[in-house]
């Protein structure tokens, strides 16, 4: 098999090849959300999401915790982390101010979200920031219109690289998803086609 390239570009995203070569699925059991709370900045949002996320607050300020509700009067849903970059407001330095604790599929104590709650149980039409749902796969914007896609690899998700060797499921499986909400199913269908492209070459 030939070395695949670094670097793969597929329409005017460039994608880090191991995306497509190494294997991943979230394990609730294992890691119970902790993406949600550890690290020291919230998730990634964009203008349009902070907008959304301000309409949905009626609906899940409820849901919230004392301690995360005092954060987002004092300064809103989100904010500039030290690299610039628009964030959720966190409580405490780590955890995102729309975490919840419950059970989850005999699951205890696991963390959870609150306006992706609100949005299974249809009170809003706004899940959670793109950020959350491609997490591990982490988004850039780069020069003369081009996003960068990279694999953050991350301690927490160790479980989660176990159970996608176990199960057999490459990272871009399983966030199809979610990259098709980002970018949608012509971008992903021509990904596909593209990983065929690289099998016939020998990259993969």
């Amino acid at each position: 098999m030939v070395e695949i390239p670094p670097i793969i570009q597929v329409g005017d995203v460039l994608l880090s090849s191991d995306i497509l070569t190494e294997k991943f699925c979230c394990d609730l059991s294992a890691c119970k959300g902790q993406c949600c709370v550890e690290g020291d900045a919230g998730a990634p949002v964009t203008l349009e999401e902070i907008a959304e996320i301000e309409d949905c607050l009626d609906e899940v300020w409820g849901d919230l915790s004392a301690s995360a509700q005092a954060v987002i009067d004092k300064q809103g849903v989100a904010y500039t982390d030290k690299e610039g970059d628009l964030v959720t407001s966190i409580v405490r330095g780590k955890d995102c101010v729309f975490t919840y604790y419950d059970s989850l599929q005999n699951i205890e104590d696991c963390c959870l979200c609150t306006l992706e709650k609100a949005f299974r149980a249809g009170k809003t039409r706004f899940c959670k920031p793109v950020s959350c749902a491609l997490y591990p796969i982490r988004e850039k914007r780069l020069g003369n219109d081009l996003i960068g896609l990279n694999y953050n690899r991350w301690e927490v998700c160790k479980m989660a690289v176990a159970k996608g060797q176990q199960e057999n499921i490459l990272l871009y499986q399983f966030l199809r998803g979610p990259l098709v909400r980002r970018f949608g199913e012509e971008w992903y269908d021509e990904l596909l086609n593209t990983i065929k492209e690289l099998k016939a070459q020998g990259y993969l």
